[in-house]
């Protein structure tokens, strides 16, 4: 988990880790260099679990969330790695079912599932017991990101990493280079873990859009350079990286004017 300025939401993040069904053999909280006394919150946290159970690591300067994650996972010891960002929480039986269906399938490299914006005081709805795994098709990621960082469960053996050249949109950059090498990539019907923000112009890297969206054809050009995607696919996926540009901006416009008290 990487962690930045987040001594307000770290509790409630960690405690849907251990409320887990099938619960992660270990957690590796990365604090990401925090001006404040987010480290004192990290241990605060790990103090209330069983020793050794929560691993604390302070970075010697900020790496944004690609130096956090690498350094998270280069400390994992277990056959697969997950994910989970400071202020988002998980559904009960998130990992169960997950490993459930690496179980019945051990080809698929990446697993993710379905995500939602929940305010955090909100009571959530009943744990799903069961889903149904879909196979994700190299074409899904030429239109956008299919995988929330908060929802992905991968091999921790891969040969690949987060880039420390990205602090935006690198999440998707690894999900690409996975994808687009052809390793088998899967998500679930079901939402097993929750927003508590929007996902864009609400505060944290997202809010800033042109830089979000300079930050994803960054990453398409990445992907040609580096072969993994031809250019014809290249040009598709920008048109629609167009397009997603033009929507989020009419959304983010339509929310601030109803939270300004606006009429529609």
């Amino acid at each position: 988990m990487p962690c930045y300025r987040c001594g307000a939401t770290i509790g409630d993040s960690v405690a849907s880790v251990y409320a887990q069904t099938l619960r992660p053999a270990q957690v590796v909280l990365v604090d990401d260099a925090s001006p404040d006394d987010t480290i004192g919150a990290l241990h605060a946290v790990a103090a209330q679990y069983p020793p050794g159970w929560i691993e604390v690591v302070q970075l010697p300067k900020n790496g944004g969330p690609s130096a956090a994650r690498n350094a998270g996972w280069e400390r994992s010891t277990q056959p697969y790695v997950a994910f989970l960002d400071a202020d988002d929480t998980w559904v009960p039986t998130k990992i169960e079912l997950q490993m459930r269906a690496l179980r019945a399938d051990p080809q698929i490299a990446l697993l993710a599932h379905r995500m939602l914006v929940r305010e955090r005081d909100r009571p959530a709805p009943p744990a799903p017991r069961e889903a149904r795994t879909h196979i994700v098709p190299r074409r899904r990621l030429l239109l956008n990101n299919p995988f929330p960082t908060a929802s992905v469960v991968l091999r921790r053996d891969l040969p690949f990493r987060f880039d420390e050249n990205y602090r935006r949109v690198e999440d998707f950059l690894l999900w690409g280079q996975i994808g687009f090498s052809g390793y088998r990539c899967a998500k679930l019907d079901q939402v097993l873990a929750y927003w508590h923000k929007a996902n864009y112009g609400a505060g944290g890297l997202s809010e800033d859009l042109k830089a979000m969206h300079r930050a994803g054809r960054e990453v398409r050009r990445e992907l040609l350079r580096q072969g993994l995607v031809t250019y014809p696919e290249h040009c598709f996926a920008r048109s629609i990286g167009m397009v997603r540009k033009a929507r989020q901006r009419m959304l983010l416009a339509l929310r601030r004017a109803t939270e300004g008290g606006a009429t529609p």
